[in-house]
């Protein structure tokens, strides 16, 4: 494994770049010592949605002075990281959002994906029936 993605702290009202770090799933690099360290040194948790991360070739969209931290990733972990920063439609991430009224199975994951995907937390919670409040933990 090598350099693969960069973990980045979003710098308070900037555009939502990459993908918060939650919308990825499990990485293997989240239970190391460095990311733990990095984490706590800054004062957030590996949900918060200002914790974002972007793949190796897109480095140069992280905001000039935000803090980051290079992070190795296995193959897998490599597409989940590129297919979660990939630009979706609004049309399909609401069919996704009305979805999960069916299962409940990663919903911080949804919810940050949407959130990235520019839907407000208003209509996340219309569409999921998820309580507002649980919504808004996960935005600040």
């Amino acid at each position: 494994m090598a350099d693969d993605a960069f973990l980045f702290l979003l710098p308070e009202r900037h555009p939502r770049l990459g993908a918060a770090l939650a919308a990825v799933g499990d990485l293997e690099c989240s239970e190391t010592p460095a990311v733990h360290g990095w984490l706590q040194a800054h004062g957030v948790s590996a949900s918060s949605e200002e914790v974002r991360i972007v793949p190796f070739d897109a480095a140069e969209f992280i905001p000039e002075g935000a803090e980051q931290l290079p992070i190795p990733l296995s193959p897998d972990e490599a597409v989940r990281v590129e297919q979660a920063c990939a630009p979706r439609s609004v049309t399909d991430m609401e069919t996704e959002l009305l979805q999960f009224r069916e299962t409940t199975q990663d919903w911080e994951g949804l919810v940050h994906r949407a959130l990235t995907a520019g839907i407000p937390a208003p209509r996340i919670a219309r569409l999921t029936g998820l309580d507002p409040q649980e919504i808004g933990r996960l935005v600040l």
